[in-house]
């Protein structure tokens, strides 16, 4: 019995208690509710940075300059682009160009006649980014209802005559119709950065690719980075008894790589001077980086 009262007085001692505290806390609400806050800093606010001088100013407008929508022009497609249409009718081909220089072009050009002749293609790429990216593209380009896309998180429209997708989906469908017995259902398959095939972890999905593929299905290997083109072609005419044609437009990009520094206040300095030197006035940040290291 006398535990039941200290257990009863203890708990009238809580609620008296929790009462006192919301009624100090109730005081201070009118305070909170009349609180404004400070705005924060801007984020370019001026971080003892000198301001670019006129030298610098014309190499920021180097830099800049010619950037922006180019003026429309008709399309008149390089000589490798046509010489790699007409052999994709009959060969199996491998594309060996600069970024920029239109590979993809040959690609959606076949595409666009394989689906007026009511055929099917497979478009792979080994990223997730870039298979959404030509999913948009494509879908545009040919309407997204003859468009699907096959990735680890997207299965839209898998019937349509068109699929994008990554690669290890390609091959798991290849695997899929060897256990069934069935056809893999497209006329044509497009290895966009086939250069993969290199690559330590996943490179044997390519391999994998490109020896299950029948030797009904063309191929379009598609690369910026292949060194060894020729030993590659020879390798596929072995693995999978067809001939293959090996286009390499050799130069540099057609679109113009620019590297610049943009520093706490915004502004751009070029990483390289109007001789291909590197410019001197990135060192600055540098240094300050190794300083606030320092201090650490």
């Amino acid at each position: 019995m006398t535990r039941f009262f200290k257990e009863k007085n203890k708990a009238k001692n809580l609620k008296k208690r929790n009462r006192q505290t919301s009624s100090r806390s109730n005081a201070k609400r009118p305070d909170e509710r009349n609180f404004k806050r400070e705005l924060a800093r801007e984020s370019s606010d001026n971080f003892g940075e000198k301001k670019l001088s006129p030298p610098q100013l014309k190499a920021v407008e180097r830099l800049l300059s010619g950037i922006g929508t180019p003026e429309a022009k008709p399309l008149v497609p390089d000589d490798f682009q046509i010489e790699a249409l007409k052999a994709i009718e009959t060969e199996d081909v491998l594309v060996t160009a600069p970024t920029g220089s239109g590979k993809t072009w040959i690609a959606r050009e076949e595409i666009r006649r394989l689906l007026a002749d009511g055929k099917r293609a497979w478009y792979t790429t080994p990223l997730k980014a870039l298979t959404n990216s030509k999913y948009m593209e494509f879908s545009t380009e040919f309407g997204a209802e003859n468009v699907g896309i096959l990735t680890g998180d997207r299965k839209e429209n898998m019937s349509a005559p068109l699929i994008v997708g990554t690669t290890e989906i390609y091959r798991n469908q290849l695997f899929d119709a060897l256990r069934s017995g069935e056809q893999v259902r497209t006329d044509f398959v497009i290895l966009d950065e086939a250069h993969y095939l290199a690559d330590e972890d996943r490179g044997h999905v390519w391999e994998e690719a490109i020896i299950l593929s029948p030797p009904r299905i063309r191929l379009l290997l598609l690369s910026a980075t292949i060194g060894n083109a020729d030993e590659f072609a020879r390798w596929i005419e072995e693995v999978r008894g067809t001939s293959v044609r090996v286009i390499n437009r050799a130069g540099s990009r057609p679109v113009e790589l620019r590297a610049a520094y943009l520093s706490k206040n915004l502004q751009l300095y070029p990483l390289y001077d109007e001789n291909g030197n590197f410019n001197r006035d990135v060192e600055q940040f540098a240094n300050e980086k190794r300083r606030d290291f320092r201090r650490r």
